[in-house]
């Protein structure tokens, strides 16, 4: 079983920038391939980013291409979404998922996800 808590959400003004962490439980987390998923009110649950085991490969989608970054520190159990240039409507609640298809999932393992809301 893998736990995944994510943190570093909060309130920020349009342009600026968060940085998400999720720290995972278990030894075998630098085996997985990692994910960012969000999710905003009214809207089904979406792919933001995702990163393999070795951070070898990135993949986002294209609403946050160029502006979003994904790393990983397997030393840590930690993977880290920054996030640049924020938007209002990047406003959700963003979720860290583990063990699935990096560019997409789908994924075995979720958190419980951290709110982040871009004001304008």
């Amino acid at each position: 079983q893998v736990q995944l808590v994510e943190s570093g959400g909060g309130l920020v003004q349009a342009g600026g920038s968060l940085r998400l962490s999720c720290a995972a439980s278990g030894r075998i987390f630098n085996t997985y391939a990692m994910g960012w998923f969000r999710q905003a009110p009214g809207k089904e649950r979406e792919f933001v980013g995702g990163i393999t085991w070795n951070s070898g490969r990135t993949c986002f989608s294209d609403s946050v291409k160029g502006r979003f970054t994904i790393s990983r520190d397997n030393a840590k159990n930690t993977v880290y979404l920054q996030m640049n240039s924020l938007k209002p409507e990047d406003t959700a609640v963003y979720y860290c998922a583990a063990n699935g298809y990096y560019c997409g999932g789908p994924y075995d393992y979720w958190g419980q996800g951290t709110q982040v809301s871009v004001s304008s």
